[in-house]
């Protein structure tokens, strides 16, 4: 295994190991508004060394297996409906890695890594990386989410990509820890940090999982009662978090920002790790 593994990366060279990001997108509208959270995208980026390429796993994406983008130049993904031209009109041309995907795909031995020529860049990876790097300039690349697999499962392939860190590799995963769309109070979208008190009992626990380093809770998510089930009715959002804490060292340092409810049943807390 260690031989097979230089082989495929050491045509990327050494580099400073990189911090991995947890952003929570919220709205796709944050791609074109300038707010508080758009403002913390942008310090983040600010923070982090300009990495050589970006992976990340978004919410939008969801597959039955694994699959990574391998197209040369990813078109921009507009995955919504309802919202203004102008969101409709934004075009994020960073180009892809062809190369990156196949190492990702060689080097992953615990989970079959199809590559994947079809689909792009979507808003979950789009609307937040247009923040930290707007000349597009950065080549992105995506990993799909199994929809047939456990919270365990992603925790686990993530840990397959940790020597990504130590290759110039921002890993990015774009979600939003709590996201109950159905229980949305529209009525109260302009209150600033408005949460239901399901909402402030499921942010709690999660963070303090996520700032301890003890991470059980949060893969057993589904066994942590009734806060947890209406903060994650579908896992899709929750788990590109799931895939930025497996790739934490011991002892590493976390920090959150961004740490706000928004309309009752939404966070968009976001995490920083390294």
């Amino acid at each position: 295994m260690d031989s097979i593994f230089r082989n495929i990366s050491d045509s990327l060279p050494n580099t400073e190991k990189l911090p991995v990001l947890f952003l929570g997108h919220g709205s796709p509208m944050n791609a074109i508004e300038e707010n508080e959270f758009v403002r913390g995208f942008r310090n983040a980026g600010k923070s982090i060394q300009k990495p050589a390429a970006i992976l990340c796993i978004s919410a939008h994406w969801e597959t039955r297996g694994t699959k990574v983008t391998a197209m040369q130049n990813p078109k921009t993904i507009h995955d919504f409906g309802g919202f203004p031209r102008a969101l409709f009109e934004v075009q994020y041309p960073a180009p892809g890695n062809p190369e990156l995907a196949r190492q990702i795909k060689e080097n992953t031995k615990n989970t079959s890594v199809a590559l994947d020529e079809s689909w792009g860049l979507d808003h979950g990876a789009w609307s937040v990386i247009k923040h930290l790097y707007p000349e597009a300039d950065v080549p992105v690349i995506q990993l799909s989410i199994d929809y047939t697999q456990s919270a365990r499962y992603h925790f686990e392939l993530a840990q397959e990509l940790a020597w990504l860190r130590s290759k110039g590799v921002l890993i990015i995963g774009s979600g939003n820890m709590i996201h109950n769309l159905r229980l949305v109070a529209w009525d109260k979208m302009a209150v600033d940090d408005f949460a239901y008190d399901w909402n402030k009992e499921a942010s709690s626990k999660m963070k303090e999982s996520i700032l301890s380093g003890d991470y059980t809770k949060l893969i057993d998510f589904e066994k942590q009662g009734k806060a947890f089930e209406l903060a994650i009715p579908t896992p899709e959002h929750f788990l590109p978090l799931i895939y930025t804490l497996a790739l934490a060292d011991n002892n590493e340092q976390i920090s959150l920002f961004n740490d706000k409810a928004v309309a009752g049943s939404l966070t968009m807390t976001s995490v920083k790790i390294g």
